[in-house]
């Protein structure tokens, strides 16, 4: 039974990764979007937001690896 928790808990985990991921992307092409329209405004806030994202998508594949 401890078995089947801990892939359930992996495929909530890997599917919460893929989440973040496609928000990554969907941050990535607002903020293309903004630089070629000249609103600069847009893009450290979302250079922020991927950075923590990607922080968070590192800490939760280390931590189902084991590795944290």
């Amino acid at each position: 039974m401890h078995v089947r928790q801990g892939i359930k808990l992996l495929t909530a985990i890997s599917a919460f990764i893929a989440t973040l991921v496609v928000i990554q992307l969907w941050l990535v092409a607002a903020s293309l979007e903004a630089l070629y329209s000249d609103d600069t405004a847009v893009l450290v806030p979302a250079t922020v937001a991927s950075a923590v994202l990607f922080l968070v998508n590192l800490l939760l594949l280390m931590w189902g690896r084991g590795k944290v």
